[in-house]
């Protein structure tokens, strides 16, 4: 890192050099059995320069071949962005845990194990469900060095099992799943499998809903697969700059129900989505969004920051070595009073929503979101009675989150990038066949 941030300073006013290295293990189920075991091993080194005022950048995954990473950078430098950004001194950074020495201990055959459990527990409940099962281990290694002396190094442990099954009888297709990550070893199966089996307990039966606006409960799951994504893109501070956020002119005012706070976190221990630090080493912190429902703050990484005359939150995030963008870490929705069985024993007609198939193909920027329900509930009279099928529901996740019933007690980790409780709504448009 040393030799090619010295050839680098030579020809550039300011340069950072960014390395990511992992080691991954995944081990696939498909159709109930052992599908394949790999083991995959990746590196990539990525070159920042400032030159004339210019951002030049280049990636190799040639680990020796940094004179030719520095002329790429340079040839780049003269299409460039103008760089409005400095990079970060040396600073210290939060002590947040996200390494595991255990993880790197767990057998390829306790893997398949958990794999085999996972599936042999949810097939005890319903033979001829077909299933696909992963479980996987990943060390990730990030190191930064800049030009100003600004440096970081850490190590991340990622634990990961999870299940999917499908159910087909005649024309009918049911589909359930669950997972789970950690920056620990999971062990055990039992919190994905219980989720499973209440999925299958629940869709036993068959009911119907009519084509009219009802009250909708969104379970942990239903809130990731419905309501998140625009909210992510709303909040980011490139989408506000460029003028497409239909919050960006709302900082300080109130958009949402009062009862909803969000805020972003990488500073959590032990979750997949914490880090000491960004991907251009700012310190990792807690961004409130929502407060009371009034939008806070948006999420900037070191350049959308210095456009928009602020500080970045610590957002920066790389995808396979490329240039920096602002990107949230985890999205952390509060918890409120009631419980999800108080939300049901609420409704005389309504819907559970497990899992949204396609909400993320409406008018995502505005808002607008439509999707079929391919795991849902019916409720009548506080009780569900039964699953859902050719049911599709829309609407606008501004106008929805603007009057929430209630907020669950209750909250739970979903896709390990949102933490997130059950969100009771008055009324969503549904349709059915």
């Amino acid at each position: 890192m040393e030799q090619i941030l010295a050839q680098a300073k030579r020809v550039a006013e300011e340069a950072e050099v960014f390395i990511v290295s992992s080691e991954e293990t995944p081990v696939q189920f498909e159709a109930n059995r052992l599908k394949h075991i790999q083991s995959k091993q990746s590196s990539c080194v990525a070159l920042r320069i400032i030159r004339d005022g210019k951002t030049g950048y280049a990636t190799t995954t040639e680990l020796g071949d940094s004179q030719n990473l520095v002329n790429a950078a340079v040839e780049t430098a003269q299409f460039g962005t103008i760089a409005k950004f400095e990079l970060p001194s040396l600073t210290r950074y939060p002590e947040i845990e996200v390494f595991d020495p255990e993880v790197e201990s767990v057998s390829i055959e306790e893997m398949v194990k958990l794999g085999q459990e996972l599936i042999a527990t949810v097939r005890g409940h319903t033979p001829d469900i077909v299933c696909e099962a992963g479980v996987s281990k990943e060390i990730i290694s990030v190191h930064i060095i800049n030009s100003r002396g600004g440096q970081a190094n850490y190590r991340q442990s990622v634990f990961g099992l999870g299940i999917e099954g499908h159910l087909i009888r005649d024309t009918d297709m049911l589909f359930v799943g669950e997972s789970e990550s950690s920056c620990h070893p999971l062990t055990e199966t039992k919190a994905v499998t219980e989720v499973v089996l209440q999925q299958l307990e629940l869709a036993k039966n068959r009911a119907s809903v009519p084509s009219k606006p009802l009250p909708v409960v969104f379970t942990p799951r239903g809130v990731a697969s419905a309501l998140i994504l625009p909210l992510m893109v709303a909040f980011n501070g490139k989408i506000v700059l460029e003028g497409a956020s239909p919050i960006g002119n709302r900082l300080g005012q109130p958009v949402f129900d009062e009862k909803l706070w969000l805020w972003d976190d990488s500073t959590i221990a032990y979750r997949p989505e914490s880090r000491p630090c960004d991907d251009e080493g700012i310190p990792s912190q807690r961004t409130p969004l929502i407060e009371q429902g009034r939008v806070t703050n948006f999420l900037y990484d070191l350049q959308t920051a210095a456009l928009a005359h602020t500080r970045s939150t610590g957002n920066g995030t790389r995808s396979g070595g490329g240039l920096p963008t602002p990107s949230p870490s985890a999205f952390i929705i509060k918890p409120g009073d009631t419980t999800f069985d108080e939300m049901v024993n609420d409704i005389k007609e309504g819907l559970v929503i497990e899992q949204l198939m396609g909400a993320e193909q409406g008018n995502i920027l505005g808002g607008d979101f439509s999707g079929n329900v391919l795991l849902g509930y019916k409720v009548e009279n506080g009780k569900i009675v039964g699953r859902v099928k050719n049911t599709i529901v829309s609407g606008n996740i501004y106008q929805l989150l603007k009057q929430i019933i209630a907020i669950g007690s209750e909250t739970k980790w979903v896709g390990g990038f949102i933490q997130t409780p059950p969100l009771y709504c008055p009324t969503l448009s549904v349709a059915t066949k």
